[in-house]
């Protein structure tokens, strides 16, 4: 205890090299202006298209505003590292980019749940879809979503910062979050551990239940459609499926994996998984390989010129 010092700033994990430093830098950076535009475009989009003013497009549009926050919570502040070569981030920036990388993971989560069950109604459902998905229910399960993604968030910070810290401050990680700092503070920590796997069991167990179970209805829904109606059914569905299960596999593999140190690049490779790899890929595979997202682009692009 004579030789422990409190610990009062972070460091970021980063190559050790300075051309993969750098290689880094620039892959992050190209991925986080392709997803800003990305998402950007697809807010614009739906939003100023009268055509698009339906339930699906408007938890499409929450989904690129959450996912423009969620991606701008880590790779910013890693771009800004690895260009100044400083690795320092203070204890109270640890704890907000903890909060704010959990609560959108969280809030994510619930919105991909949220889109498979509109998926469900619009396919299994339709004469009821304008009925069970109206605007009332679109904005609550929205707001709802939010709300309680403050309170999971809040409730995981605020676990992790009751302990002490007075080992190593060094984080394995290219951002702070909840394993990385477990393996480093001196406190039992066995209390969070079990916090984790009961919160990863009800929010990640649960949410991918529901969506498991609600494209198992489209599908056996779908096979009953003709040909081309099929695939384009298929088309929608597979790939918000493929996301959602690497995003959850991921999460929780990092999340719920015993919390010992570990100096690999493994931890930091499966955390773009879940932290950068959605939000940049939702744009492509939920709105611009749809026809009507296309056209709208296309218009919005055609009375930018126009104007100039």
């Amino acid at each position: 205890m004579t030789n422990s010092t409190t610990v009062t700033e972070f460091l970021l994990m980063g190559f050790a090299n300075r051309e993969l430093r750098f290689l880094h830098m620039m892959l992050f950076l190209l991925m986080y202006l392709s997803t800003l535009l990305g998402n950007l475009l697809i807010v614009s989009v739906t939003t100023f298209d009268q055509n698009l003013h339906t339930p699906m497009y408007f938890f499409l549009r929450n989904l690129s505003i959450l996912d423009m926050c969620y991606i701008s919570v880590t790779v910013p502040n890693v771009c800004v590292n690895s260009l100044t070569d400083n690795r320092a981030i203070s204890v109270a920036g640890c704890a907000a980019q903890i909060f704010f990388v959990i609560y959108c993971a969280f809030v994510e989560i619930l919105f991909f749940t949220i889109m498979a069950h509109d998926h469900y109604v619009a396919i299994c459902q339709p004469l009821h879809y304008p009925v069970i998905m109206n605007q009332r229910v679109c904005v609550w399960t929205t707001l709802v979503s939010l709300l309680s993604g403050l309170i999971y968030a809040g409730v995981h910070t605020g676990d992790t910062f009751w302990l002490s810290f007075c080992q190593s401050n060094v984080v394995h990680q290219f951002f702070c979050d909840v394993p990385s700092l477990l393996s480093l503070s001196c406190s039992d920590t066995f209390n969070n551990f079990l916090l984790l796997i009961i919160s990863a069991i009800v929010v990640c167990g649960g949410c991918f239940v529901f969506i498991i179970m609600s494209y198992i209805h489209i599908f056996s829904t779908v096979l009953k459609f003709p040909t081309r109606e099929r695939g384009k059914a298929f088309s929608t569905c597979v790939p918000h499926i493929l996301v959602v299960s690497v995003f959850l596999v991921t999460v929780s593999y990092v999340y719920l994996k015993p919390s010992v140190t570990s100096e690999t690049i493994q931890d930091m490779i499966l955390s773009v998984f879940y932290t950068i790899l959605p939000p940049f890929l939702n744009p492509i595979i939920y709105n611009l390989r749809n026809k009507q997202v296309k056209e709208a682009v296309r218009k919005v692009l055609k009375n930018f010129s126009s104007g100039k």
